[in-house]
């Protein structure tokens, strides 16, 4: 089923007698033109007139293509959760069935979505599927700290049964643990100061079994190098105790996870320790891919959108509007992954802008 079948779950938010262009075809365009290198309204315009021959060879656009207030107006006054659910309902279609899937949950400010009216920035938060390499949903969230009710709405709307889950320290939470695991996934979640007494206990018995017993220790290491650069990822995973107290609180805890990463350049060395729980059995190799795989949402999701399709210098601000072409956005960046040819991201926008037979590749398949 193509992804535009499943925009037939959005409701027209128009009056019928108010009702000139199809809803359908709007959307249709709207997507085409941001696959194409669209930023704003103006350009999804534009697209649509330079393009009309091409949009009319896949849906009627009887009325022509509509002025960018109109096309606006229409997309800002879509259900952003009506939006994101068939996002959610195409993915899983799409969605392959490659053993045990990690899904990455991580959070990303639209810095010039500013309005006055709201008084803040949209705050999105974003599930990345690193083993499929597609975004699977996202939601907004009402500012960086109230990430953790989003994140729980977020794993109501997502099938998580027999993935692992990865997040930031911000969303290492006892009710998102618990969600988790009621959901039927793992977890691998990082632990920093916001709960200090668990990670100085966990820091603690990494150094008494070092002294004790080092055999019970599993250990793992990654190395990387390349512009000026050297970079190590030391693993040292141990079971779980009852010698940390505080992990009685925590449900499902398996293993504990100590990293240590080095980075030397020609200049400096830096060193760091960051702690981990997860409910996984364990494995050192299986957690150290989850622990580093969480952070390709930062590459291959933040990074692109703001770099190739300038999502941070998207000035949309009002209504839903800067929610919905997120989304859009987030189409694009799938349909544009599913494409089979291996250049880059930016130059496939390129390629969608000059030429039709490579966008309908894109968006058809």
């Amino acid at each position: 089923m193509s992804f535009i079948d499943h925009f037939s779950i959005i409701e027209d938010p128009r009056k019928d007698i108010n009702v000139k262009y199809d809803f359908i075809d709007i959307l249709f365009l709207t997507v085409s033109a941001v696959i194409s290198g669209a930023e704003g309204w103006q350009d999804i315009e534009d697209f649509g007139h330079d393009k009309l021959d091409w949009l009319r060879l896949h849906r009627p656009f009887q009325q022509g293509i509509p002025v960018d207030d109109t096309i606006a107006r229409i997309i800002r006054a879509i259900s952003p959760k009506q939006f994101n659910q068939a996002l959610i309902n195409w993915v899983n279609e799409v969605r392959r069935d490659n053993g045990k899937e990690q899904i990455a949950i991580d959070g990303k400010t639209l810095r010039h979505s500013f309005d006055g009216e709201r008084n803040s920035a949209l705050h999105s938060i974003t599930a990345w599927s690193k083993s499929n390499g597609l975004v699977l949903a996202q939601a907004r969230s009402e500012g960086k700290k109230n990430e953790n009710s989003s994140v729980l709405e977020m794993l109501d709307t997502l099938n998580i049964s027999g993935a692992i889950v990865s997040a930031d320290a911000m969303n290492t939470q006892k009710q998102i643990v618990a969600k988790i695991l009621n959901n039927g996934g793992d977890y691998v979640l990082c632990v920093k100061n916001n709960h200090k007494k668990l990670k100085e206990e966990i820091a603690a018995y990494f150094h008494k079994v070092t002294r004790d017993s080092p055999e019970h220790i599993q250990g793992h290491e990654e190395i990387d190098s390349g512009h000026g650069r050297i970079e190590s990822r030391h693993y040292r995973q141990l079971r779980m105790s009852e010698w940390i107290e505080e992990g009685d609180k925590w449900q499902g805890i398996q293993t504990i996870i100590e990293v240590t990463r080095k980075r030397i350049t020609k200049d400096k060395e830096q060193a760091e320790t960051l702690y981990y729980i997860s409910s996984l059995s364990p494995n050192v190799v299986q957690i150290s891919d989850a622990i580093r795989g969480h952070w390709e949402v930062e590459n291959k999701v933040h990074w692109v959108l703001d770099v190739t399709f300038k999502e941070d210098d998207c000035r949309i601000r009002k209504e839903d509007g800067a929610e919905n072409v997120g989304i859009i956005r987030r189409f694009g960046l799938n349909l544009s992954r599913l494409h089979p040819s291996k250049i880059s991201m930016r130059r496939k926008l390129k390629r969608a802008a000059r030429i039709d037979e490579f966008r309908t590749e894109i968006i058809f398949g």
